[in-house]
């Protein structure tokens, strides 16, 4: 019983460990990625990008619905000062159905998004960040090491708006890094719905 649960054990740790992802201050590595307008974005396509505000989301999570004028307001302010916002929808469309590329479309051109709306429906680079919710963000900044994860977290800690302490998480590490600092705030906790995974030993 016991070599039991020592196995069990070690099998939760390589587990957690395996689905840790990026910590702030590691290097993320590009991705290519098909967006709703039919062509593939990566990080380099910003040439001019000081860094990035990438943003783990999707189409059905009322979490992630509550965010989206905020996620578009982020790129409409930060874009223009070299911080675009990139979004990826994390879910697999299988699994959920509203997630499709199709739906991706349909709600892009519906609320008029004006940043990139990605799909990761083999769930690659929503693993290799680390992102367990939606919406969950990371912050990118461009370094001499390549982009490094300034920021993970949630946007704000006000999914409705009413806190008496609203803490603009993302806009608040942001601001620093246009200014040279360091984020006072590095990492939250993400709130948001869980991710839709594929289902085991399902294929495309």
């Amino acid at each position: 019983m016991r070599k039991i649960l020592i196995t069990c054990l070690m099998m939760l740790g390589i587990m957690a460990k395996a689905q840790t992802g990026y910590q702030v201050g590691d290097i993320a590595t590009d991705f290519n990625l098909n967006n709703v307008d039919g062509k593939n974005v990566s990080l380099a396509n910003y040439k001019d990008a000081k860094g990035y505000i990438v943003v783990f989301t999707c189409n059905t999570c009322p979490v992630a619905k509550a965010y989206q004028s905020r996620v578009e307001a982020l790129h409409k302010e930060y874009a223009p000062k070299g911080y675009p916002v990139i979004a990826i929808n994390t879910n697999d469309p299988v699994t959920s159905p509203g997630d499709s590329y199709e739906n991706m479309q349909k709600l892009a051109k519906e609320k008029n998004f004006s940043y990139a709306y990605l799909e990761d429906p083999n769930h690659i680079y929503t693993k290799k960040f680390g992102a367990t919710k939606t919406p969950h963000t990371f912050v990118l900044t461009k370094t001499a090491k390549g982009n490094e994860v300034a920021y993970i977290g949630a946007i704000d800690n006000s999914q409705d708006l009413l806190s008496s302490n609203m803490n603009d998480f993302v806009k608040n590490a942001v601001n620093s890094l246009l200014q040279g600092k360091k984020p006072e705030i590095t990492s939250t906790k993400a709130i948001g719905c869980g991710i839709k995974w594929k289902k085991e030993g399902a294929t495309e």
